[in-house]
């Protein structure tokens, strides 16, 4: 039985083993064996999703619009994931002509938009470009990797070391943050190969610290709007003193607490992990729990319909790089997070094989990203069976 190492759980190659124990390893690998009739519903999903979008590329290279790369790079790189490969080689002209447009977003400056959200473009795109593995790509993802790392907040403040949405005079927040250091994390290997022009990097320990200022986790964030009730305690705030969940105000003082919510929880999660920290540090076991305390698949915890698709797949990535295939979220009762999301995102799939949502909330009436999340979280599900 393949023995793998995952973001906290190591495994001894060097042990022998005895009978007893050989015994009980196959018995574990066969219970384990995988589900092919399941896997191939999931790969029937994700074909049926990339078909839609396909189906629905703008004659000149995007998708939604032409002013929010993002949206496209997504798209791209859902393509490219794809566990059958069909997309790789020879590369159609279609993903070729989408490639070229976000090539036409590129700045002098190393940021990759068009209008706004530079952050979020930015980043997204450099996703994109790591996806098709094509040196002629590297410089421009490098210059990029440099303009992510000078929009870092510096300032005396709890907003130091975060990003936000590409200006100078706006403050930083988790989703922006979680971007950029998702962008950082995967294209680190370039910046290391760069020995002729050093890359500058980013302040991680200011990173983790803006991070921390976003918790609800009184011990080692001191802010007057950290909840105290064990129902927030772990979660994670948009941004210091702001909850898209809102907060609760005690009568007596006054005092507004803010409210822990599901999709910034994983992006906190998903943070600590591309800041490469370990499992068992409290802030990072902090959140596990209250993300494994608040499971839910119905809905965005604290956000109802909002923003479900992008919880789903923050959720997807997140819990795969922590390495968790199962875990108990109430007393006896232990999940298959991948089984169980895979299902319901199957559940959800439009008949013409698109994915939307009913709520508008953050662009997730706009099919085209809301499939892609959906193709991608399935992906990430793919690889795990």
């Amino acid at each position: 039985m393949p023995l793998r190492l995952r973001y906290g759980h190591a495994t001894d190659h060097g042990m022998k083993l005895g009978p007893v124990l050989l015994t009980l390893l196959l018995a574990v690998s066969l219970r384990a064996a995988p589900d092919i009739s399941f896997r191939n519903e999931v790969q029937h999903a994700i074909d049926r999703g990339l078909e839609w979008l396909q189906a629905n590329q703008n004659t000149n290279g995007y998708w939604t619009t032409p002013d929010q790369p993002a949206v496209t790079a997504l798209v791209l790189v859902a393509f490219k994931g794809d566990p059958r490969a069909r997309f790789k080689d020879p590369e159609p002209a279609w993903l070729r002509n989408g490639y070229d447009y976000i090539l036409i977003c590129v700045q002098r400056d190393g940021g990759i938009h068009r209008t706004n959200l530079a952050t979020y473009n930015t980043s997204i795109a450099m996703l994109a470009l790591l996806a098709a593995d094509k040196p002629a790509y590297d410089p421009i993802i490098r210059k990029a990797r440099a303009y992510l790392v000078g929009l870092q907040g510096r300032s005396e403040d709890v907003f130091d070391g975060g990003i936000g949405y590409g200006s100078k005079y706006q403050h930083s927040d988790m989703g922006n943050t979680l971007q950029a250091l998702e962008a950082l994390y995967h294209s680190r290997h370039l910046a290391s190969k760069d020995t002729a022009s050093p890359q500058p990097d980013l302040n991680w320990q200011a990173a983790i610290k803006f991070l921390q200022n976003c918790q609800n986790l009184p011990s080692v964030n001191t802010q007057s709007w950290v909840s105290t009730d064990s129902k927030d305690k772990g979660g994670f705030v948009y941004y210091p003193g702001n909850s898209m969940a809102g907060g609760v105000t005690n009568k007596e003082t006054g005092r507004v607490a803010l409210r822990s919510y599901g999709s910034i929880s994983y992006s906190g999660l998903l943070s600590y992990i591309y800041a490469q920290m370990k499992p068992d540090d409290p802030r990072v076991a902090a959140v596990f729990t209250w993300l494994k305390q608040n499971y839910s698949l119905a809905e965005n915890p604290g956000m109802g319909p909002q923003g479900l698709y992008y919880y789903y797949h923050t959720m997807a990535k997140a819990l795969s790089l922590y390495g968790v295939d199962r875990f108990e979220v109430s007393e006896g009762r232990a999940i298959d997070w991948r089984k169980d999301l895979a299902m319901r995102l199957i559940n959800l799939q439009q008949k013409d094989g698109s994915w939307l949502n009913d709520n508008g909330r953050w662009w997730e009436r706009e099919p085209a990203l809301v499939t892609a999340y959906g193709v991608l979280t399935l992906e990430l599900i793919a690889t795990g069976l």
